[in-house]
C-alpha cells in the first residue's frame, strides 16, 4: 500500500477537479478524498496499490480539461488502512 497527500495549484476550483478526481479513484480503487482548499488549491490524499496511487498523482498533474494546473506539490506518507473515496 502507498500513501500519497497532494495540492494542486493553478485554476483548479470550479472546473470539476474534484468529480474527476473522485470517478478516477473509485475506477482505479484508490480510497481518500479531494476537497477544495480556502487558498484556491484543491488538496487530496490518495492510498492503494502504488500503480493506481500513481496514476491519481499524474491526474492530478494534468487535471480536467477545464483545469490550468501551475504546480503540483506531493509527499508520501505512512498509509492509514482507509476505505472508500470521499469528496469533502
Amino acid at each position: 500500500m502507498k500513501r500519497v497527500h497532494v495540492r494542486v495549484h493553478g485554476h483548479v476550483q470550479g472546473v470539476f477537479f474534484r468529480d474527476t478526481v473522485s470517478s478516477e479513484a473509485a475506477q482505479r480503487g484508490v480510497a481518500g478524498w479531494v476537497r477544495n482548499a480556502p487558498d484556491d488549491s484543491v488538496e487530496a490524499v490518495f492510498e492503494g496499490e502504488p500503480d493506481a496511487v500513481e496514476a491519481m498523482v499524474e491526474l492530478c498533474e494534468r487535471g480536467p480539461s477545464a483545469a490550468r494546473v501551475e504546480r503540483l506539490d506531493a509527499d508520501e506518507e505512512e498509509p492509514e488502512g482507509l476505505s472508500g473515496f470521499e469528496v469533502r
